[in-house]
């Protein structure tokens, strides 16, 4: 992680968890726990809607907390004068699953440029050590666009 990073005071957990009602982080149920500099940490609650037709939960609910995880670190630490980032690229390893309680999400930097944000999360069942997901996804930073209009080509 870059020294000069810096985290952005109004991403607050509070804030995120405001965003997600109405949006998939709200529609699976992601809560953000904590924003700090060194780490997002987010959860969600195993329920059936969740499970894939087999009845183990679906990967897709796993990189959707992971990837959002990132992504709201990404916010969290988005260079002056950024106007926002896409996700890139990404990769899961599944290692495991759940099939009650919680699932838990530790997202952290690996790096913070001006370009492009790497991020790595590892997702494991909530209250123990053991891992079902590696996660590692690029940002990349976007920024105003001088002189463009809408609907200029």
């Amino acid at each position: 992680m870059n020294a000069d990073s810096s985290l952005r005071p109004e991403i607050t957990a509070e804030f995120l968890n405001s965003r997600g009602p109405g949006h998939l982080p709200g529609l699976i149920g992601i809560e953000i726990l904590s924003v700090r500099a060194e780490a997002l940490e987010s959860r969600v609650v195993v329920r059936s809607e969740l499970f894939a037709p087999n009845g183990y939960l679906h990967a897709a609910t796993v990189v959707a907390l992971a990837d959002t995880s990132c992504g709201y670190g990404c916010s969290a630490h988005l260079p002056a004068g950024a106007s926002g980032f896409t996700t890139v690229e990404l990769k899961s390893n599944h290692v495991g699953t759940a099939r009650d309680g919680s699932i838990f999400c530790r997202a952290v930097p690996v790096h913070l440029g001006r370009t492009t944000q790497v991020w790595d999360a590892v997702v494991s069942v909530e209250g123990s050590d053991r891992t079902i997901a590696l996660f590692r996804c690029t940002q990349m930073i976007l920024w105003p666009t001088a002189g463009k209009t809408a609907g200029a080509k």
